[in-house]
């Protein structure tokens, strides 16, 4: 499995974790600077979200294309253009979501240099710069040589194929083991750009990764790509160096809520839990997800440590069903009825859950919506906020209207 194994077994058992308090940085970290955090999105969203949910048998997941070679990342350029990244090395650019016109000719071809020998490594993610239509940058993430982590820059000069050997190399990462990976890049709504990296795989995290500060591993990285060659550091990250949260096993895809700037995190568990993490908008940085002293909400290895550490919002169990969370994104698309709700499903099962923002002195809702056959690598959102699920089989859906 991409990201965890499992079998299909029957819909797993659904549980909300308690609301946790998310502002405070944690405790068991001395001298940390004061955060400023991500800023709100101005102005304030005034109705960001429905606030119950939509009958599911009214709508379904429309095949949009089919046929690729384990898709594992959809996203748009910021000019109307969506495009597919391919575990093996390639990025397709995705001609035509209604007609399913999927470029023959890879936009970008790097098989040569990516590893993808193991299940969990390749080409994994993909991110196009904020300024992409004026500067032509764009960010992957894939393993190469000895299976470590490589962090690129990529530029394009306007035509329909990119030259590999554009690539600027931003960062390594050192991997001891071929798993947990993560992979996902994003921009943040304070555009820098984000970064999921795994605890560096086996199981239970043997070198307790997830909670050391001395490595990159078990993390969400955030650099400034606009503010130093290849790089900067933010001035508020919280440890001086690429570090923004920490304590996680493997955060397969994270993204921020289109409207409120909001931050989700699908962290794939270890043989019991899989779990939905959020930050609200304007967090600071240094949250403490827990593992590998939680699995979800669930302790996993008393070690004695005493940390405050920022709880699930949603989570579900192994021995009910699932294998592997995929997060999803915010819907903030053309269908009313979804305004808002927050998506995301289980490699394994192909389940969909969704989950509703609760308001002031309400509890978060979770609800099982969709029971898919495909095995969910990811989920994509265009520049209009319509949503797409990305199948390990090679096909691509788009949620619409029967």
């Amino acid at each position: 499995m991409l990201a965890c194994s499992g079998s299909d077994t029957p819909p797993p058992t659904l549980t909300l974790a308690p609301p946790t308090e998310t502002s405070a940085p944690p405790t068991s970290i001395p001298n940390t600077p004061t955060l400023t955090g991500i800023p709100p999105t101005e102005p304030p969203p005034t109705l960001p979200g429905v606030t119950t949910f939509p009958d599911p048998n009214a709508f379904t997941w429309q095949e949009v294309a089919s046929g690729l070679d384990r898709p594992v990342d959809l996203q748009p350029d910021g000019m109307g253009n969506l495009y597919i990244v391919e575990k093996l090395g390639h990025i397709h650019f995705f001609q035509d979501a209604e007609d399913g016109q999927v470029s023959e000719t890879p936009f970008l071809n790097i098989e040569d240099r990516v590893n993808d020998n193991s299940n969990e490594m390749g080409l994994l993610g993909l991110a196009f710069h904020p300024n992409y239509s004026e500067n032509g940058f764009f960010y992957v993430n894939y393993t190469g040589r000895g299976g470590d982590t490589f962090l690129s820059r990529f530029q394009s000069n306007g035509g329909e194929t990119i030259d590999p050997a554009s690539e600027i190399i931003l960062l390594t990462v050192d991997q001891p083991f071929p798993n947990h990976n993560g992979g996902v890049m994003v921009f943040g709504p304070d555009g820098y750009l984000y970064i999921g990296l795994g605890d560096g795989g086996a199981g239970g995290d043997p070198f307790g990764n997830a909670q050391s500060l001395e490595t990159l591993l078990g993390k969400i990285l955030r650099i400034d790509v606009d503010s130093g060659e290849p790089y900067a550091i933010p001035t508020d990250n919280p440890f001086g160096n690429e570090i923004w949260h920490y304590g996680l096993r493997n955060p397969w895809r994270i993204s921020f809520d289109k409207l409120t700037g909001d931050l989700y995190i699908g962290d794939v568990g270890q043989n019991a839990w899989e779990e939905i993490d959020f930050l609200p908008v304007g967090s600071p940085g240094g949250a403490n997800f827990g593992w590998d002293q939680y699995e979800g909400s669930h302790e996993y290895e008393d070690a004695g440590r005493e940390a405050e550490y920022v709880f699930p919002v949603a989570e579900y169990s192994h021995t009910d069903g699932g294998c592997s969370v995929t997060s999803g994104f915010a819907y903030r698309g053309s269908i009313p009825e979804w305004n808002g709700i927050f998506l995301y499903g289980d490699y394994c099962t192909g389940y969909i859950w969704g989950l509703i923002k609760p308001e002031a002195g309400s509890e978060w809702q979770n609800q099982l919506l969709f029971q898919t056959n495909q095995r969910i690598t990811a989920f994509g959102q265009d520049e209009s906020g319509e949503l797409y699920l990305i199948s390990d089989g090679g096909e691509i859906q788009r949620l619409t209207k029967k």
